[in-house]
């Protein structure tokens, strides 16, 4: 069961909000909860109602198919902050000029996420390890140094000029 919740147009900068984000991507709920709750960041506040409204939206869609859901088992599969409309706004300079202000906005989009046990992959057999499959040998199309080895650099000379 995955369940997503966006806020659109949030009155803070998207750098500034990736800061948290970075920090639940990837966690359970409950955990992320916690790390959203102790945040020093403005941030995290936004973040918090947002990541609320994904688990409420998960909860809504398995009461729809009737399927039994642990909120605690949920997990922060994918967080993302874009950058929203910028808002332009001027203040006075000196000699009679305007200064720019940009009021920078952001959209946050959260997808909640139950682990399922039938889409786990199977372990590979313990007697047999899968190789990594190595890079094709030969030469690399022209233009363009081989792979792992550092373009030549041409070497300039320059002619000392004598009278």
């Amino acid at each position: 069961m995955e369940a997503r919740a966006i806020q659109r147009t949030v009155r803070q900068s998207a750098r500034k909000m990736r800061l948290v984000i970075d920090q639940i991507r990837g966690r359970a709920v409950p955990e992320a909860y916690a790390i959203l709750r102790f945040s020093k960041k403005l941030a995290a506040k936004q973040i918090h109602k947002v990541l609320k409204s994904a688990v409420a939206n998960a909860e809504q869609a398995a009461q729809r198919h009737n399927a039994p859901l642990d909120v605690d088992a949920l997990r922060v599969g994918y967080a993302v902050v874009n950058e929203g409309p910028t808002l332009k706004r001027f203040t006075m300079g000196a000699m009679g000029r305007g200064m720019p202000i940009l009021k920078r906005t952001s959209h946050v989009e959260i997808h909640v996420s139950a682990p399922d046990a039938a889409a786990a992959p199977a372990a590979p057999a313990a007697g047999k390890a899968a190789k990594p499959a190595a890079p094709p040998k030969g030469k690399a199309p022209k233009g363009k140094p081989p792979k792992g080895k550092p373009a030549a650099k041409a070497k300039r000379t320059t002619k000392a000029r004598s009278k």
